[in-house]
């Protein structure tokens, strides 16, 4: 895609949705970086259903703690793999504690030393807790950046680094957000609804695909 083309494409997703957000809920940037960690595999509608009640008793890592592993699990059962997160997530909280005063660090390296937090989590929390100007690549923005050739690559890490250096200056803080949205409820794994995309005629993808009601 051109630079004329994304710029335009950006634009686009800007004025439908000037001030996009993530929908995993939080209270803090603690709660932030669990939520983060237990989507994973996961949608964000179920971990928000499982986090309500646990993050109105629990906010801090020392809260965590002593729920302890047994009780977290309690809590997040109908997420996918929550023994693994639940020991992740005690793990992660033992290590805020230890090594950074009960704080989330702002620091993309130090994030990723924690258990349970790859590349995509460590963006996440840097962008949406702390402004960076980072791109989370899940499977939604993997797909449309091969999808659209916005950030073609094959790999998570080819895409996000094709994203930052095609994404300009006015759009990077968001673009993320813009993207996984864009994914998650018109540019569809299976079936995408080409018919009511705002981007349509700047993305390649052949064949569009038609509205319902000429199938």
């Amino acid at each position: 895609m051109k630079k004329a083309a994304i710029i335009e494409f950006f634009a686009r997703l800007a004025a439908d949705n000037p001030h996009p957000e993530t929908e995993l809920e939080s209270v803090n940037d603690y709660t932030l970086l669990v939520a983060v960690v237990l989507s994973a595999q996961a949608t964000d509608a179920g971990v928000n259903k499982a986090t309500r009640r646990l993050f109105a008793e629990v906010d801090t890592p020392e809260k965590m703690v002593a729920l302890g592993e047994e009780g977290l699990k309690r809590h997040i059962r109908t997420i996918g793999l929550f023994n693994t997160k639940a020991k992740n997530v005690i793990g992660l909280s033992e290590a805020l504690i230890r090594d950074h005063g009960g704080k989330v660090p702002a620091n993309r390296d130090a994030l990723e030393k924690l258990p349970g937090v790859g590349r995509k989590t460590a963006n996440v929390v840097m962008n949406v807790a702390f402004g960076a100007e980072t791109f989370a690549v899940d499977t939604h923005i993997f797909r449309i950046g091969n999808r659209t050739r916005l950030a073609p690559g094959k790999t998570p890490l080819a895409v996000e680094l094709k994203l930052e250096k095609a994404v300009p200056r006015p759009f990077r803080l968001h673009a993320h957000h813009w993207l996984i949205l864009h994914g998650r409820y018109v540019c569809k794994a299976r079936t995408p609804e080409c018919w009511r995309c705002i981007v349509a005629d700047l993305c390649p993808y052949q064949p569009k695909t038609p509205p319902p009601s000429a199938r």
